[in-house]
């Protein structure tokens, strides 16, 4: 029999790889970009109203089953949702024009939307608040991975096989995943007690669990300790931590959103750069933002272990990443082509992605056990709006203003980020309002 902790492990790992899936399905279309406008016959705007359709019940979807994950177990909300991505994704790879691209994208996105909440919840509920770092980090690096080894497989895919090829590849990699998540998926230990509190059974010595309320969700055991009253959302979603990590993330998400999308059309079309050297460039993108999330983990673990508030440890770094990104964002426009547009382009969309991580262990260290998945579905709910409006709102610049189009929506991008990083540093504070909502 597997002890807890390498149980942990495993659970997380294929959560890592579900997020990988998870964004190899977003990343096709961007992958592919060129060979569905040629195929289809779409304008910019057209295919980035398709890429934003992805999003139109992803925001809503994201809410609802958050909220749902507080009272159902995540382990078959995971595997329905890996179920429905290769469902999703069938008419598509059959055949089908723009009518059946935007239909097949709703109903993945509807069916994405929840994903990297319920993950994230069904991850930290194997780990105390003092280990979830590297373990939020890493389904926050799942995302750069699934790009990273989506970027050449499927370029592959699609140079050889076509475009609708790589769809079904990513289907039925969405499958296989479904069929070993049933027997080794799970929650653990952690699902139903506080971040500060030990489970039930973790023996003498190590603290008692304290259940947040009677039935307080998926994985919740018998415990000792007292019964506590049930916090509203609203006064969670009221706290200067969830509204400044939203903030932050949403941030974040629009680059993800600019990244999976447009990047490799901006590289080609708006800095020039042959399909070979966007290649490179996106992998070196992709492959720094990885490296920042576990360095984000790394660095705020050991903040915190030498007490740190996480205030500083995780806000503090996150926001910081923000800003020097945001810097590099607004620079880009104006740098001469060559090596320091290189290094901005990387700079700007590398060190964002940590925020990720950031945002959700604040909100998990702010929410009690009881309402942590609602808490992060609905700031996921919120974020998410990003991939929505950023596609579209890109895709119309690129029309009307050509390659310049590129270069205002790189600054708009820099703009959110300077929002974003400033409110991670001025308004994340999860001591003080984790003892607000305790009051």
């Amino acid at each position: 029999m597997r002890s807890p902790r390498h149980r942990a492990w495993v659970v997380t790992a294929l959560l890592v790889v579900f997020m990988m899936i998870n964004f190899a399905d977003k990343s096709v279309l961007g992958l592919a970009a060129d060979p569905i406008r040629k195929d289809l016959g779409l304008s910019s705007s057209a295919f980035g109203l398709a890429s934003s359709a992805f999003f139109l019940l992803f925001s809503i979807c994201g809410a609802a089953v958050g909220l749902l994950a507080d009272r159902v177990r995540p382990k078959w909300l995971l595997l329905a949702m890996a179920a429905l991505w290769s469902v999703a994704q069938a008419p598509l790879a059959m055949g089908g024009g723009l009518a059946v691209l935007i239909t097949s994208r709703v109903l993945l996105g509807a069916a994405e939307g929840p994903a990297f909440p319920v993950a994230q919840q069904t991850t930290l509920s194997w780990f105390p608040n003092h280990r979830r770092n590297l373990p939020g980090a890493l389904i926050v690096l799942g995302i750069t991975l699934g790009v990273l080894v989506a970027a050449p497989a499927l370029t592959w895919v699609i140079h050889h096989h076509g475009w609708r090829s790589a769809v079904t590849v990513v289907a039925l990699a969405g499958a296989a995943w479904a069929l070993l998540w049933i027997p080794l998926g799970g929650e653990g230990p952690y699902a139903a007690t506080s971040d500060n509190d030990f489970p039930a059974s973790a023996g003498s010595g190590e603290g008692t669990g304290t259940v947040e309320g009677a039935g307080a969700g998926a994985g919740a055991g018998p415990g000792t300790g007292t019964v506590a009253r049930r916090t509203p959302y609203r006064r969670i979603l009221a706290t200067r931590t969830w509204i400044g990590a939203t903030i932050a993330y949403f941030g974040t998400y629009w680059v993800i959103a600019f990244g999976l999308v447009w990047l490799p059309s901006y590289l080609h079309d708006g800095l020039g750069y042959s399909s070979a050297a966007s290649a490179r460039l996106l992998m070196l993108v992709w492959g720094l933002s990885g490296v920042v999330v576990l360095g984000q983990a790394g660095v705020a673990g050991w903040l915190l272990r030498r007490g740190i508030a996480s205030r500083w440890a995780r806000g503090g770094v996150g926001g910081t990443l923000l800003l020097i990104g945001a810097a590099a964002c607004l620079a880009l426009p104006s740098a001469r082509a060559g090596a320091a547009t290189v290094a901005l382009l990387v700079i700007g969309f590398g060190l964002t992605g940590a925020m990720g991580s950031v945002a959700v262990t604040t909100v998990a260290e702010v929410a009690p056990a009881h309402r942590r998945g609602g808490a992060l579905g609905l700031m996921n709910a919120v974020v998410t709006t990003a991939g929505l409006i950023a596609p579209t709102l890109i895709g119309r610049l690129v029309d009307s203003q050509g390659s310049a189009g590129y270069q205002h929506a790189v600054l708009i991008t820099g703009a959110l980020l300077l929002i974003g990083g400033t409110a991670a540093i001025t308004l994340i504070d999860p001591s003080r309002d984790a003892r607000l909502l305790s009051e």
